[in-house]
């Protein structure tokens, strides 16, 4: 439900706040008052296009903010989630800043958002029925575009027949045969190169696998031409240690053999010196210790010069490998294993196929089960929505016209059915059935989505609906029952309906007066909220035109108080 609108420097609007109410919201006043730019003010909430030429004449910018309720939107709130725009306090502020060289923001709860968004949430492309419900809806003379729509057509029967869940299975179904389809396709036109591709695979596993990798090999086969290179200095280095440490008699292991003789001598005199020499022991045999473990290590090492050459050819193949394939051993063998994958693909890519094809006919199969059932079902719908309608359209004192929906079993599955359905209208017995796209009228257009509207009935997601001279070419008894439909579609939800019909106006829970305000060097618009004396000299303003009398506030009275 729409809260609040607030309004500034746009177009005519210098500073405007209205509270509409939930449920019938009437906007009246004369020609020129500037209902349109309201209506346009409010049209901008659900993401309308928007031009600087809109800003006011002095201003540099227009903004249009609405609030919304939420608490009966709990899909519109998870949306906003999902965008990551907190609903605290289950309300939705929309604000749209409008500057001079067509430039324009747009905020949801504070934060920057696009007019994509704006529309998804607000104003979502289906409209009235499936799984996206819009916010806030206009219908009028000029905003009649759902009922040029064929896919609209279908939307509203299957929301009616109560299809829905059998046209979303449908749906799945046909999307994933096509997605077989278009897998079989590339599979095929694969085959084509792929003996060709398969022996260029085999030949490059064929060189990787010939190798014989082991993962991190080149590491450790750098490691190893380098102590094969450099075996007589490591050799030498060892028997310089051994000397230097163990051999020569001046080593500190002979030195350390004297110094812990003398600490033997000294602990006759102070027993306390035996226990601070035994760390020398200890220096002693950590020297031996590391002594033998450097002989063993050096002994090791191969001074061959055909070990080297080995090493260094499977060093050299390698360095190949990773010109081809990648910087390191391991990253050899992953793309071994990715060329294995791909082989293994091509040589089963036959099985594939047969296996995509029989999954294929068994969704054909299905799709021609489930599509004409669900076909049937639209036909029973069809009927008794045009029944219900038409209706609708005789107590709206439409006589004459004939609202029909034309369905047709097509050639070829959509992913929406087997069904091709259009809204037809015919004006009178004689004539035949035409589209009603093309051949309604504007007023035809409008009772009848109105109609449509009342036997669809609403959703259990309340939206803001905006009825734009619904009433337009009707009078006496069928205004009345104009209001009385409308005042229905509005339990629960919220209607905010422009009017010049005292019938009409007099259903409304709430009434609003827009009027013009002269100034100085510029006009400004205004709204106002009308109490019951007000609203009684609106009515009788709407019968009888500026010169109230007191039979029009009599008979004002009157309405207002029979739609209590």
């Amino acid at each position: 439900m729409l809260l609040e609108l607030k309004v500034a420097n746009f177009a005519i609007i210098e500073n405007l706040h209205i509270s509409f109410r939930q449920g019938l919201n009437i906007l009246s006043g004369e020609t020129g008052a500037g209902k349109s730019v309201l209506l346009k003010s409010l049209s901008l909430l659900m993401g309308g296009k928007c031009s600087s030429d809109s800003i006011r004449t002095g201003a540099t910018q227009a903004t249009i903010e609405g609030s919304f309720d939420l608490i009966h939107r709990p899909d519109v709130a998870n949306a906003l989630k999902a965008m990551g725009i907190e609903t605290d306090e289950e309300v939705l502020i929309v604000r749209r800043v409008i500057s001079s060289g067509d430039k324009s923001k747009v905020y949801l709860n504070g934060s920057l958002s696009t007019l994509n968004c704006l529309r998804d949430v607000v104003s979502p492309l289906v409209e009235i029925a499936g799984h996206s419900i819009p916010l806030i809806e206009m219908t009028g003379q000029h905003e009649n575009r759902n009922l040029m729509s064929k896919a609209y057509h279908l939307d509203l029967l299957d929301q009616y027949a109560g299809t829905w869940d059998k046209r979303l299975a449908f749906s799945a179904k046909f999307e994933r045969y096509h997605a077989i389809f278009s897998e079989i396709k590339k599979l095929e036109e694969d085959a084509k190169q792929k003996a060709q591709r398969l022996d260029f695979l085999v030949y490059q596993r064929d060189e990787i696998a010939g190798l014989d990798l082991a993962p991190g090999e080149d590491l450790e086969l750098e490691v190893e031409v380098k102590k094969l290179k450099n075996s007589s200095r490591i050799g030498s280095f060892v028997d310089q240690a051994e000397e230097a440490l163990y051999s020569d008699n001046d080593s500190a292991v002979n030195r350390l053999k004297a110094i812990i003789k003398k600490g033997q001598e000294v602990a006759g005199v102070d027993p306390q010196i035996a226990a601070k020499i035994e760390n020398f022991r200890q220096a002693q045999t950590l020297i031996d210790e590391s002594i033998y473990d450097l002989r063993q290590y050096a002994a090791k090492i191969d001074s061959n010069p055909q070990r080297l050459e080995v090493v260094e050819d499977r060093l050299s193949s390698l360095r190949k490998l990773q010109k081809k394939y990648g910087g390191n051993a391991d990253d050899i063998l992953k793309a071994l294993l990715t060329m294995e994958i791909e082989i293994s693909n091509l040589q089963n890519s036959d099985l594939r196929i047969e296996s995509l094809k029989k999954e294929s006919a068994i969704l054909n199969k299905e799709l021609g089960t489930l599509g004409a059932e669900l076909h049937k079902r639209r036909l029973k719908g069809a009927d008794l929505l045009g029944d219900s309608v038409n209706a609708e359209l005789l107590d709206l004192n439409m006589k004459g016209v004939t609202f029909q929906v034309s369905i047709e079993k097509s050639a070829a599955p959509t992913s929406t059915g087997m069904s091709d359905v259009e809204f037809m209208s015919q004006t009178s017995a004689k004539d035949i059935k035409r589209p009603l796209a093309r051949f309604a009228s504007g007023g035809e257009l409008s009772r009848i989505l109105l109609s449509l509207k009342r036997v669809v009935g609403s959703s259990n997601q309340p939206r803001t609906y905006l009825f734009d001279e619904v009433d337009t070419g009707v009078s006496g008894e069928t205004a009345e029952k104009v209001g009385r439909k409308l005042k229905s579609i509005a339990k629960g939800q919220q209607v905010i309906c422009v009017t010049h019909l005292p019938q009409v106006a007099s259903f409304g829970d709430a009434h609003f007066f827009i009027h013009k305000s002269p100034q100085k060097d510029s006009v400004s618009m205004l709204v106002t909220e009308l109490k019951k004396k007000d609203r009684v000299q609106e009515i009788a303003r709407l019968i009888s035109g500026e010169k109230i009398s007191k039979t029009s506030l009599a008979h004002a009275e009157q309405l207002l108080d029979e739609t209590r």
